[in-house]
């Protein structure tokens, strides 16, 4: 194929270079360089250009022969889809009738097992019922005699208990009466002490008393004249009448 492209631009080169004829627009070239190029040409064509013109010749022959064998691939598949389709349905039917039997198969094995389990579950319930009432007689009795017993010992720690609690009165009275006599103890130990400070506070009081009067005199003698006498019976030192002497210090 590349040996056509090179003839082809030979040929070009050739009719380029050619000598023109005056007046006209042709040229004068050499006959047998161009036909040997030309035949070049056409030997260096492929041979599928002959096929497809062969091809596009016989067109409308191979389109017929092509539609016929299509029509007749058509019509064998068509038949082996209906014997494909007849073959499935008859497999299809039969799976269908395997798997019934086996489904019956199943079925009746499971209602057997079934069975057979509630009839275990029965036996079960009732030995676990007889079992649940034989532990239930057995703690009932069990309760009532912890109940006896209880009740035994309730009535002999009540009995105890009465017994403290008349230990724990009389002790209470006790206590009461020496609570009462420390009352009375203290009531009268609180009545002598209160006739004992009324009666300091009374000799206190005349004291008191006796010694404002001697300051009154002695104040209105130290406004006397020197030469008036001293009135020593009301204020003598060292009687009752002194505010420092022993009649005070005996109080």
């Amino acid at each position: 194929m590349y040996r056509v492209f090179e003839a082809l631009d030979e040929l070009v080169t050739i009719v380029e270079e050619a000598r023109s004829v005056p007046m006209t627009s042709g040229c004068v070239v050499p006959r047998g360089d161009v036909l040997e190029l030309l035949d070049e040409v056409r030997d260096a064509y492929p041979s599928e250009l002959d096929d497809a013109q062969d091809v596009l010749d016989h067109r409308d022959e191979l389109v017929n022969k092509a539609r016929t064998e299509a029509d007749q691939s058509l019509s064998e598949a068509r038949s082996e889809a209906e014997r494909t389709s007849s073959e499935a349905r008859a497999e299809a039917e039969k799976m269908l009738a395997d798997a019934r039997e086996r489904a019956d198969e199943i079925i009746a094995q499971a209602r057997a097992e079934a069975e057979q389990t509630i009839n275990n579950a029965r036996r079960e319930y009732e030995e676990y019922v007889a079992r649940a009432q034989a532990e239930s007689d057995r703690m009932v009795q069990a309760g009532r005699a912890a109940y006896d017993q209880s009740i035994h010992e309730g009535r002999s720690e009540q009995a105890r208990l009465v017994s403290e609690t008349e230990v724990v009165q009389q002790s209470q009275r006790e206590a009461k009466r020496l609570v009462d006599e420390a009352k009375e103890e203290v009531e009268r130990l609180k009545g002598d002490c209160d006739a004992y400070i009324d009666s300091r506070l009374a000799d206190l009081e005349e004291l008191l008393g006796r010694t404002l009067r001697t300051v009154g005199k002695g104040r209105q003698q130290l406004r006397r004249p020197l030469s008036a006498p001293f009135d020593y019976e009301e204020w003598q030192p060292g009687t009752e009448n002194d505010p420092n002497g022993a009649g005070v210090a005996e109080h």
